[in-house]
């Protein structure tokens, strides 16, 4: 078993509401620099830089899950994790199905960058990225097992486009194996709100801008880094937050 500081938040320039600076090999450098092992790139609805950061982080050691952060109905924001850049653009495919059909207006909303591992822009999304699916909280989160994928409620204790703030509960048998935490230490959010109890709750950075990677990790111990290990050391708690540099609460 060993310790991999991880990130699992961590958003693109293709994310509109992310900053320009936010290219795959300054992603790539800015997590080594926080000293971190594991990130996830989670763009809002979509997985298109995925291969450009996996690809910049190439012989660096740093290791990078596959991801996208969709954004469900209920306006539920859903961090979805696989193993490899196809099935998460296989999952994109079928969000892209969900999403509203309009384009996106990159002097309201922001640009929309698609990158190869250079940083260079090899495109835009036309897409509006920034936007509600037609799927349900419960639809995603089943959805993302049934594909062997980990999906994580992401910052449930914030006042927006969080669990807790639009549904007010967490679905009985929603399966997912934490909740990620974006304000809040894990002993202050249970605090705060009584229905976190007994809840694996790990936190992440939700990063748009280089220096907010690695503010908010945690350290998981896991034999190998692949999703169903992931999977078992939240289950079985076997990570520790760490926020600005300090260990929050351990959730041994």
């Amino acid at each position: 078993m060993a310790l991999y500081r991880a990130d699992l938040h961590i958003h693109t320039a293709l994310s509109p509401c992310a900053g320009e600076e936010m290219t795959p090999p300054r992603i790539v450098a800015a997590a080594l620099k926080a000293g971190l092992q594991l990130i996830a790139v989670t763009d809002h609805n979509s997985a298109g830089n995925v291969a450009a950061v996996q690809e910049a982080a190439r012989d660096t050691g740093l290791i990078v899950l596959a991801g996208l952060e969709v954004q469900t109905k209920e306006d539920v924001h859903l961090v979805c994790l696989f193993e490899t850049a196809e099935e998460a653009l296989e999952w994109q495919a079928e969000v892209y199905r969900h999403l509203p059909a309009g384009e996106n207006r990159e002097d309201y909303f922001g640009l929309q960058l698609l990158m190869d591992a250079a940083g260079r822009e090899i495109g835009r999304e036309k897409r509006l990225l920034l936007a509600s699916t037609g799927l349900g909280v419960e639809e995603v989160a089943g959805e993302v097992a049934r594909r062997g994928g980990l999906c994580l409620p992401a910052h449930v204790d914030r006042p927006s486009y969080s669990l807790l703030v639009h549904l007010g509960l967490i679905p009985p048998g929603l399966p997912v194996a934490a909740l990620e935490l974006g304000l809040l230490t894990p002993e202050a959010a249970r605090k705060k709100f009584q229905t976190l109890a007994g809840w694996p709750l790990v936190a992440a950075s939700d990063a748009h801008y280089l220096h907010d990677i690695g503010r908010r990790v945690t350290d998981y111990d896991l034999e190998v880094v692949n999703i169903t290990a992931l999977v078992h050391a939240m289950r079985q708690q076997q990570f520790k937050v760490v926020i600005g540099g300090e260990e929050a609460i351990s959730d041994k």
